[in-house]
């Protein structure tokens, strides 16, 4: 082999060599790069899993998309001292009221007690498609000094205990005046406008 030719063959196994080499790192990125990717990837879907997550959690229900009302029980009833409050989904999508509503009663000093038992399903919140109602029965006064209350005030609980779910609500007077005092008690919420009733009319 003469000395052109022996070079010619050097070159031509260093390229082989280089392509050798060339070929297996190649080899290494398809091998690790995919891995790389496919963390990031996984942490893609998991931060977009978290999203979906998020948008498919009911969200708590706001006075931004409920109607409230305030009626006496029975209807023909001369006094008001019970009253069922009523709140009803007007947005078009669920939301949940969680444990019992806030109530004051005109300048009261606090909001009315909750009546404990009433709970139906103990930590679970009440969800309202849209459409739906929510009910809770408030009984106004007991047998004690009254005072005059030309306003109710309902307030919302939000997911946490002793959270807040948006501002306060002025709900519509059933009569031009209540006659309140420490006896004022509510029950929690629930779907069901008779079991809430049964908790105060006896009182």
């Amino acid at each position: 082999m003469n000395v052109k030719s022996f070079a010619t063959h050097r070159v031509a196994v260093a390229a082989g060599l280089v392509l050798a080499l060339g070929c297996v790192v190649s080899a290494q990125a398809s091998a690790t790069g995919p891995r790389t990717i496919s963390g990031k990837a996984s942490d893609a879907v998991t931060h977009r899993s978290g999203g979906s997550g998020a948008k498919g959690t009911v969200a708590a229900c706001s006075q931004e998309v409920l109607g409230v009302s305030a009626v006496k029980e029975p209807a023909d009833s001369k006094d008001a001292r019970h009253l069922l409050l009523t709140v009803q989904n007007a947005g078009d999508k669920k939301c949940n009221v969680y444990r019992y509503p806030l109530v004051r009663l005109g300048a009261g000093r606090t909001t009315a007690p909750v009546i404990k038992e009433s709970d139906p399903n103990p930590g679970v919140p009440v969800t309202l498609a849209p459409g739906e109602e929510a009910y809770a029965a408030l009984l106004v006064n007991g047998p004690m000094d009254e005072y005059e209350a030309k306003s109710i005030t309902l307030s919302l609980q939000g997911r946490k205990p002793g959270s807040s779910a948006g501002k306060p609500i002025d709900v519509p007077m059933p009569v031009d005046t209540l006659y309140a005092n420490d006896g004022q008690r509510v029950t929690y919420w629930t779907t069901a406008p008779g079991y809430a009733l049964d908790f105060i009319m006896s009182k």
